[in-house]
């Protein structure tokens, strides 16, 4: 009952801490066709602590909202963003990691968020 992120946990978490210079985000329907935003920390390899963020949607501006609430210093630190290719997801990364290089991978991130999920 004293988790800080309880009043919005279900529309979204952020764990600001498990970012890296490595991430990947993608789309993810976790329940009953409901999509989810999900961001990872790659180099834990689905292990603890490879959520960055979870986002109930996919629609740019709720997604930006969210992940820019992480401090600047944190995104900027972010080298490499492995994304699909889905336009929203871009769009998302451009405004959210300026600095980091954009990597179209469309399955990176699936995988990575069922092992995280099996675990």
């Amino acid at each position: 009952m004293n988790w800080n992120q309880l009043s919005h946990a279900e529309e979204w978490i952020l764990f600001e801490k498990n970012i890296g210079p490595y991430v990947g985000i993608d789309e993810v329907s976790l329940s009953q066709g409901e999509l989810y935003t999900i961001l990872i920390n790659k180099e834990r390899k689905g292990r603890s602590g490879s959520v960055i963020a979870i986002i109930k949607g996919t629609d740019v501006r709720t997604v930006t909202s969210v992940l820019l609430k992480l401090s600047r210093r944190r995104r900027f630190q972010v080298r490499e963003i492995t994304l699909d290719m889905a336009p929203n997801m871009e769009q998302t990364a451009r405004i959210c990691f300026p600095a980091a290089r954009r990597v179209t991978d469309r399955f990176h991130v699936q995988k990575l968020a069922y092992e995280a999920s099996r675990k």
